[in-house]
């Protein structure tokens, strides 16, 4: 079989691309696993990208569509789902580290969609709640009868009359609808809309120029199929829901992303980073405990983070995984060690997915070893 593998250097967000990484092992490493993992499980394409105390790579397999003869690359567009949530948690952690915040802020008042958020035991919803996901609100909207899902009429339908499953701050479940209302609070909080907050809060700063909630009209995008193989069509942004979900970025991007995050003693964001990455709500004691643990057991919640504690050689993992439209994308680093790696793949196919991030957590115990 022929591969098509592409190898990009990307340098700092600061510095424009010269040379391929000089890090033989990171090179070697990521081509050969992705290589397999491509092979094992025969999705159409798959780009990944790694970097490694500063030296980065990114290789592409397969195509960005089928029959396109195109393989993916460091700039094909990739709408990565529910790795945008670290990006709502990061926002949350800006505004409170420029004081205009709290993590512990009721969010109803700053929600202006309803007029009261749900309360369970006398415990109101708080801003870390949503971004650990344990504010007790379901996964995700119910359907109402005559309304659109995720209109506003339908959040206010879910919000008044839905019951938390659980007291907030005292069980852990998976909550899409809970990132969905952080991002309405951070917008109440900074007066501004969401979208906009976003750009200026963490994608600008960080140089994040191919990021953001529009659908990519030029260039290669990577197109997502279902589990029979069908095209999926993502359609338009829908509104309400950036919070959550729908960022649209490239490998290039990801890659200045995890330098940013594994830049510890860096003085640009230093606060914002900390605040983001600590461990907020830890595993034990939660009850119930839900929807945190398919890619690796969750050990404590970070701002939109999963945080898995060092076992065996493997050090510890900040990561998140996402899922959208065909789709499955997984973004996962050491922060002590300088390693970070990115995948996406661009098939509905939840063995495979769920095998992808073991084997990016595999990987990065191999660069970076306890």
């Amino acid at each position: 079989m022929k591969f098509k593998a592409l190898i990009f250097a990307i340098a700092t967000a600061a510095t424009p691309a010269a040379a391929a990484a000089e890090d033989a092992l990171l090179s070697e490493a990521l081509e050969f696993t992705a290589q397999i993992f491509y092979l094992d499980t025969a999705v159409p394409g798959l780009v990944i990208a790694g970097v490694r105390n500063g030296e980065t790579a990114v290789f592409g397999f397969g195509e960005t569509s089928k029959g396109s003869g195109v393989t993916p690359d460091g700039d094909t567009a990739i709408g990565v789902g529910s790795i945008t949530k670290s990006f709502t948690g990061l926002t949350l952690a800006n505004l409170a580290a420029e004081g205009t915040v709290a993590l512990t802020d009721p969010a109803g008042p700053l929600v202006d969609l309803v007029d009261k958020l749900p309360e369970r035991e006398g415990h109101q919803i708080r801003l870390v709640d949503l971004a650990t996901h344990a504010s007790g609100l379901p996964r995700e909207l119910e359907e109402v009868p005559n309304v659109e899902k995720y209109s506003d009429a339908s959040f206010k339908a879910n919000l008044k009359d839905a019951g938390l499953l659980f007291t907030p701050g005292t069980g852990l479940l998976y909550s899409n609808i809970g990132f969905d209302v952080l991002a309405m609070a951070l917008s109440g909080a900074a007066g501004k809309p969401y979208e906009a907050l976003l750009k200026e809060k963490v994608l600008d700063p960080i140089g994040l120029t191919a990021t953001g909630y529009a659908k990519p009209t030029g260039g290669t995008v990577l197109t997502g199929y279902d589990w029979n193989g069908n095209e999926m069509d993502p359609g338009e942004p829908i509104p309400n829901r950036s919070g959550a979900s729908q960022l649209y970025t490239t490998a290039n991007d990801m890659l200045r992303y995890l330098e940013w995050n594994l830049d510890r003693f860096g003085s640009e964001g230093m606060e914002a980073r900390a605040i983001s990455h600590a461990a907020w709500t830890m595993r034990d004691g939660m009850d119930p405990v839900y929807g945190l643990d398919e890619s690796g057991h969750m050990n404590a919640m970070g701002l939109g983070w999963v945080i898995m504690m060092p076992e065996g050689d493997r050090p510890l993992i900040i990561q998140k995984a996402g899922g959208s439209h065909g789709v499955f994308s997984y973004l996962a680093f050491a922060p002590s060690r300088g390693v970070g790696i990115f995948i996406s793949i661009n098939q509905f196919n939840f063995s495979a997915s769920m095998e992808m991030a073991n084997v990016v957590n595999d990987l990065i115990a191999v660069l970076a070893p306890r």
